[in-house]
């Protein structure tokens, strides 16, 4: 595989593209959807049970907060199917292609904490195989393994990178520290779905301020940021002392460690790679276009790029299935990808971009529409390539 930081939604496709004929799922095992309802207090699902296969929930936000809905798996913590960005009084689903065993659901209103209404939801043996036909299967296949190794590709660069940014903060070089610190992360954001499966290494690694519980400990990229940052921090912010440096550099190269070990035997079926490349698109709604991400160094626009980046190279697997059932949706994706990306290159600076609080309001509103302009067929994707 040639592995590629792409800018562009379609400039990967030659490098996964195979030979495809008469796309058709074969017995398909896509039934009602499950309503799940969230809201501020509850976590209700309309069943706790679904046969093996392509499972399907509709999530409808009655709170008057944004809300998350996850299916974790048996451990309670790596992360099968996630659907975010859920503004109140609106809905969005979910497709899983789930094999027997037990999962739990799990509702976050707000899009921190560790979520409500945790339950157990089982899914049984159904006896049905739900089957691609050669060629599709063929693509797919293709497809998840470029993946899983674009996925490995970026972690290793991660974990090196990390390690000159930790050296180079604990050295007390720090407008080297500062200059490293967004290219390093991209990384990071080109898989950041992959990354939130693994349970608490996320919030170890990535974990906002704003998102603390209480009594819980601070670590990981963002702590460092407002320590680099510190006059953009809040008044009274005092410089953390050498101790507190080395501890969370230590913390941050040993977390990026355990990562890199966990991404080595990755496998990823069809659902994952289509819900991927929408989690990343809602990444870049609920953190990035919003300026919350990066609050001090106002990064966030290389941030968007890797999430996008991430979410380009998702669909250009998926594409050549998608353009072979259903065509008008790929048109229509291609044009959104690359009006996205236009307006991202309008802000390139060298090998950087914009900082976010230099953008106008109009700028911020313009990368605003076209990110629902692209959710809202993205948001398909993974409906019509299973149905």
């Amino acid at each position: 595989m040639t592995l590629l930081h792409t800018s562009t939604a379609l400039g990967i496709v030659a490098t996964i593209s195979v030979g495809l004929t008469g796309c058709v799922l074969n017995n398909p095992t896509t039934g009602e959807a499950i309503s799940v309802t969230s809201s501020a207090t509850e976590c209700t699902l309309s069943a706790t049970e679904a046969p093996s296969g392509t499972v399907q929930f509709e999530v409808v936000n009655s709170g008057d907060v944004t809300t998350e809905f996850y299916i974790l798996a048996n451990d309670g913590m790596r992360v099968v199917g996630e659907v975010e960005n859920i503004g109140p009084g609106l809905s969005r689903n979910l497709l899983i292609q789930a094999s027997a065993g037990t999962y739990y659901t799990v509702c976050k209103p707000g899009g921190a904490g560790a979520g409500i209404g945790n339950a157990v939801f089982t899914v049984t043996e159904s006896g049905a195989e739900v089957a691609l036909n050669a060629d599709t299967q063929a693509l797919v296949d293709t497809a998840a393994a470029n993946y899983a190794s674009y996925v490995r590709n970026e972690i290793d660069l991660l974990t090196a990178e990390t390690e000159v940014f930790a050296a180079s903060y604990v050295a007390g070089d720090l407008d080297l520290a500062r200059s490293l610190y967004a290219p390093t992360r991209m990384h990071w954001e080109r898989v950041e779905t992959v990354a939130e499966s693994f349970g608490d290494l996320d919030p170890k690694l990535d974990l906002r301020e704003a998102d603390l519980e209480e009594g819980q400990e601070w670590t990981g990229w963002h702590a460092i940021e407002k320590d680099l940052w510190p006059q953009d921090a809040d008044a009274g912010f005092q410089a953390y002392d050498q101790a507190k440096r080395e501890r969370l550099a230590e913390l941050l190269v040993t977390d990026t460690l355990t990562l890199q070990s966990n991404v080595q035997d990755l496998t990823f079926d069809l659902t994952q790679l289509t819900n991927g490349a929408i989690g990343l698109l809602d990444e870049v709604a609920t953190g990035k276009v919003t300026g919350e991400e990066e609050i001090w160094s106002h990064t966030d626009l290389w941030d968007f790029q890797a999430n996008v980046d991430g979410a380009a190279v998702l669909y250009a697997g998926v594409r050549d299935i998608l353009v072979k059932k259903k065509p008008e949706l790929a048109s229509q994706l291609d044009e959104e990808f690359s009006e996205l990306q236009a307006l991202l290159d309008a802000q390139r600076v060298g090998d950087g971009f914009t900082y976010y609080n230099d953008l106008s309001s109009a700028q911020i509103k313009a990368l605003a529409d076209q990110v629902n302009a692209l959710a809202e067929p993205l948001n398909q994707l993974t409906a019509a390539l299973v149905k």
